[in-house]
């Protein structure tokens, strides 16, 4: 494994915090209606990927209010003040129908910080485009406030399409204040970011990528196969692409994965993050629900595909862009 002081970096935005170019999802922390929280992993678990993550390198933490009803930013907080060690944490704000003022936002960003036990977070995103009677400009306006407060350090979007994002930095210069990421689905089963113009405008306004679900749900891990009998948990099982028939029109990929990681001493799940590092200026935030994942995803970084290889996947994937 590549030594912490020696993994690839990322600057969210144009001047914001600069952390490791993978960071950790934390979506699934908490939650028993997505994912199978409480029946196949539990706290200890979580505790375990958390701080092997830290060791690993790895400590930029990305959460939400909504993941787990507020208990993946409880666990981060507890996990945070048992370590005794620093990270950098990214959260979400959600645009509920009723939350029609300025305020809204302040307070539940003082929620978040209290669930967090900290300060001040390096990032708060809005989760969704969705704005009803306060409008994209009042929401704007809210995050840079808390910037200009010191709450918060940088401040992005999620799930905002090429031209919602230029609204978004335009109505955060008014305030001074630079659009730090977007965060949308990435991976190389889901690359519609690379034709519906996300990619090209954040690069075009400096906005960092991450990229969630690098690894659509653990269909890029090799852990599901046409041939296997494991299934996933939870929602996961509802999806098409988990069945026999959607795992055989992956072979083609799984294989590839499978036969360059084998080249390269690392797992198809290494090799698909490493594909997704090497677009640039996206900071893939894969899940990690005991150790060894959080092992597993570290490993991704410290070293490179080869450009053939980066093709190969590219090519095989053209269906999903």
């Amino acid at each position: 494994m590549t030594p912490a002081s020696h993994l690839p970096t990322i600057t969210l935005g144009p001047n914001g915090p600069t952390v490791p170019a993978l960071g950790v999802g934390t979506w699934a922390w908490g939650d028993s209606l997505f994912w199978d929280y409480g029946k196949a992993y539990g706290d200890r678990d979580l505790q375990e990927a958390f701080q092997t993550a830290l060791e690993s390198g790895l400590t930029l933490f990305d959460t939400a209010e909504v993941y787990g009803l507020g208990r993946s930013e409880r666990l981060i907080g507890q996990f945070l003040q048992q370590s005794g060690q620093r990270a950098a944490i990214a959260t979400k704000y959600f645009p509920l129908p009723w939350r029609f003022s300025q305020q809204a936002l302040a307070d539940a960003l003082t929620a978040s910080l209290e669930r967090l036990q900290v300060a001040s977070i390096e990032l708060y995103q809005i989760h969704w485009p969705l704005d009803f009677l306060l409008g994209q400009k009042g929401l704007m306006e809210a995050l840079a406030k808390e910037v200009h407060n010191g709450r918060v350090k940088t401040v992005g979007v999620s799930n905002y399409s090429a031209q919602q994002m230029r609204q978004a930095h335009r109505y955060l210069a008014d305030q001074g204040v630079p659009l730090a990421v977007n965060q949308v689905q990435y991976s190389l089963l889901n690359r519609k970011i690379e034709t519906n113009g996300v990619l090209e405008t954040a690069r075009e306004l400096g906005v960092t990528i991450l990229a969630y679900s690098p690894l659509a749900q653990g269909l890029l891990t090799g852990k599901y196969t046409q041939n296997a009998d494991l299934k996933p948990a939870g929602a996961r099982r509802l999806d098409p692409r988990f069945t026999a028939k959607g795992l055989a029109l992956l072979q083609p990929l799984l294989q590839a994965l499978q036969e360059i990681g084998e080249q390269r001493d690392r797992t198809p799940a290494q090799v698909a993050l490493n594909w997704l590092v090497a677009q640039g200026n996206v900071l893939p935030i894969p899940g990690a629900k005991n150790a060894r994942q959080a092992a597993q995803n570290a490993g991704a970084l410290g070293w490179e595909l080869a450009s053939e290889d980066q093709e190969r996947l590219s090519q095989l994937t053209q269906a999903y862009r």
